[in-house]
């Protein structure tokens, strides 16, 4: 179909990567409709769509969360198609199948495809089934403490315990012993109760946990695939985020400094193959553990929506992600050929202590974002914007861009000193001493680099 069929398109989220679809959405000729709360009434990404709809109040449950919503908001103003983003909305597979029955695209891959890859019990046996690599874990959902502790003891401790849905982190911990199973169990339970219940809009439902072997020294890396209607899938590289404070990404960088060119060329070929088994369509990031002590990986979980860190994977290889997804769900089979170029560094800015990492929002009374050759700001706030208690604190990224990782480094320490922000606590001087931090500055690092820095 042509490309202006998908117009007006409307965006089911907020913040700053509302603001970047935004963007490409106007630079491709087509109208962006925003949807917001009362309490995001006055952001930037309100002011900057062709037209905005209120949704409701505050709580993401009467806003970004209500389906519904949503879907008439499309259809009062005229939208043929909708884009989640990421978070909220973007991987409910119920959403999706309704954005499609109500006639509508959906800029995204195939409901289905996002069902499977959902549960990540399901998503890592489709991967080993397919060749993939995979930790040695539980192939069956573990439902009491009882089955939790004796696979525990088949895979051998230390273990990750986790929920099966959800993401970001929320439920994780590790387990060293059998008493440490316990604790990590009944957190993991408590947060598979709630992601059952928003994920279905209804009450509490029974925990499903997966058990993982833990690896001691691990580096994140994930790789970036594109799905095209012609049947093919494209790697378009890696991206490091091993930098973490509670199993949440704080800053990534593309290429990994921590891999070797073998490792790097096992990698895209297994993401393609994850891509592949699933029939996948559009943009998604296949997620690896790599142990760096043994040098090879396993498969974490599939993303099935645009990544927070998109950007860094543009700047290396020049690609407009956004616009990708567009022509995709428009039916076209682009020429993507990924030729990677330069080093990338994106480092999440939050409205958070820089300490503790404890969320500290309030009223911005000075903004002032770093310009120069190779920064580049997505922000979702200015000077005189409020952050608020209610949804994550990210505030902006800051991506750098230079011809190597040295001359990146270099230039993020500069653009960081730049970044001025008052008001509510942020977390740039975290980003400040990390580029100052030894492990991070050689490449050398795993996912425990933040808690030796705080312990």
């Amino acid at each position: 179909m042509p490309i202006e069929t998908l117009g007006p398109v409307l965006i089911a989220n907020r913040g700053e990567i509302a603001r970047r679809i935004i963007r490409t959405v106007k630079q491709m000729g087509l109208r962006a409709i925003a949807v917001h709360s009362e309490a995001d009434a006055g952001l930037p990404f309100v002011r900057e769509a062709d037209e905005a709809v209120l949704l409701g109040p505050a709580d993401p449950a009467q806003s970004y969360l209500d389906a519904g919503k949503v879907l008439e908001a499309a259809r009062a103003t005229g939208a043929r198609s909708i884009h989640p983003g990421y978070g909220f909305l973007a991987e409910n597979s119920a959403f999706a199948q309704a954005v499609v029955d109500a006639g509508l695209v959906w800029i995204g891959p195939a409901p289905e495809a996002i069902a499977r890859m959902g549960d990540k019990i399901n998503a890592r046996n489709l991967m080993e089934d397919a060749g993939v690599p995979v930790a040695a874990g539980t192939r069956e959902p573990v439902t009491d403490l009882e089955l939790a502790v004796k696979a525990a003891y088949e895979i051998g401790f230390p273990v990750m315990v986790k929920t099966a849905g959800g993401g970001g982190g929320i439920g994780m911990s590790v387990a060293h012993d059998e008493t440490g199973l316990v604790k990590a169990y009944e957190q993991a339970s408590r947060a598979a109760a709630r992601f059952a219940g928003a994920a279905t809009g209804e009450g509490p439902a029974g925990p499903a946990i997966l058990l993982e072997r833990f690896i001691e020294r691990a580096r994140h890396v994930e790789v970036q695939i594109l799905g095209l209607p012609d049947g093919r899938v494209v790697a378009l590289g890696e991206r490091d985020c091993s930098v973490q404070r509670r199993h949440q990404k704080v800053v990534e960088e593309s290429p990994s400094p921590g891999i070797t060119p073998e490792l790097r060329e096992s990698m895209l070929a297994a993401a393609v193959r994850a891509g592949e088994t699933v029939g996948y369509l559009g943009a998604g990031t296949v997620e690896c553990l790599v142990d760096t002590d043994r040098q090879d990986f396993v498969f974490l979980e599939m993303n099935t929506r645009l990544q927070v860190e998109h950007p860094v994977t543009e700047l290396v290889t020049g690609l407009d992600l956004v616009e990708l997804q567009l022509r995709v769900a428009a039916g076209e089979s682009p020429d993507v050929r990924p030729v990677t170029g330069g080093h990338a560094i994106e480092f999440r800015v939050y409205a958070e202590d820089p300490k503790r990492f404890f969320p500290g929002p309030g009223k911005i009374t000075a903004w002032r974002e770093p310009i120069g050759e190779g920064v580049r700001v997505d922000s979702g706030y200015a000077e005189g914007d409020m952050v608020t208690p209610f949804y994550d604190p990210l505030m902006a990224k800051l991506c750098v861009h230079a011809a190597t990782r040295a001359e990146a480094l270099g230039r993020a320490r500069r653009a960081v000193a730049e970044f001025v922000v008052e008001g509510p606590k942020n977390n740039l001087p975290f980003c400040a001493e990390l580029l100052d931090h030894p492990e991070f500055g050689s490449g050398d690092y795993d996912t425990g680099l933040v808690g030796r820095m705080r312990s």
